[in-house]
């Protein structure tokens, strides 16, 4: 595909063969909640209380590689090829989950620091109340970190960027996962939200963890170039079709903005 990189394989071993020159890495990685083992946290919430599979899911799990005790460790171990691959001044973004009992967001945000520089953490709340016990979850993270040596690249001019993404903000909605989708699909608006904070048309993209591909449309839709990595061969497919499908459709770059206009939010619902 033009300016589109997709590679089938485990990240670890395929980041060592990229070259330097990476202008952003936006990623979903694994939190190692055992959707691979145990159904995910929408199955197992429903088996618990009794209750029959709703909105469409099915009854059995969609797994995720190396969705268990393994997610820590293999965070950690693709951390110095981030910073290998990042330009000096490039942003690494990674998705991460929020709240207890496990403060993982504190930990991989410690991670990220020991090997990068550490900026800010981003609340993206997702708006209505979501799976969970006692204090129902309704927000996740998105950890920023910068690789050193240069001016961070930022390319918003409104200086009215906060750290929390507010529900519904910028067209990003909670997406609930329909029976062949990815269990932890985000919504695209998201990963464009800060492709267009931190890099600009031409640049390259980087998603080691790539699912279903959301990474790797949103660069099609704001006119960047993408590198996608996935070991799961069913979600690598769905990842390729759309893409496609996105390449074929007009593209968002004259907007220009750091952010969707609600017309062209309405174009992709």
């Amino acid at each position: 595909m033009d300016d589109v990189t997709l590679i089938l394989g485990d990240a670890l071993t395929e980041l060592a063969k990229l070259p330097q020159g990476i202008d952003m890495i936006f990623t979903d990685p694994p939190y190692g909640h055992n959707n691979n083992n145990n159904g995910d946290l929408i199955h197992r919430r429903e088996a618990a209380l009794g209750r029959p599979p709703s909105g469409g899911l099915p009854a059995a799990a969609r797994p995720i590689a190396n969705d268990g005790a393994e997610a820590n460790d293999l965070f950690r171990a693709v951390l110095p090829e981030f910073r290998r691959l990042l330009s000096p001044g490039c942003c690494c973004c990674c998705c991460c989950c929020g709240g207890g009992p496990d403060p993982q967001f504190a930990r991989w945000s410690l991670w990220l620091d020991e090997v990068l520089e550490f900026k800010q953490m981003i609340v993206w709340d997702k708006g209505p109340m979501g799976m969970g016990w006692h204090y129902r979850r309704s927000y996740e993270t998105v950890l920023v970190a910068v690789r050193p040596g240069a001016a961070h690249r930022w390319y918003d001019e409104t200086n009215a960027i906060e750290n929390v993404i507010r529900p519904g903000a910028y067209g990003i909605r909670k997406i609930i996962p329909t029976a062949d989708e990815h269990p932890t699909l985000k919504p695209v608006q998201l990963a464009e939200h800060f492709i267009r904070l931190h890099t600009q048309p031409g640049d390259l993209v980087l998603d080691p963890f790539m699912g279903s591909g959301t990474t790797g449309v949103a660069c099609v839709r704001t006119g960047r170039r993408f590198i996608g990595i996935e070991i799961d061969p069913g979600y690598f497919a769905i990842a390729k079709r759309r893409i496609a499908e996105a390449q074929l459709q007009p593209s968002l770059l004259p907007n220009h903005g750091f952010h969707l206009t609600a017309a062209q939010v309405g174009l992709w619902d």
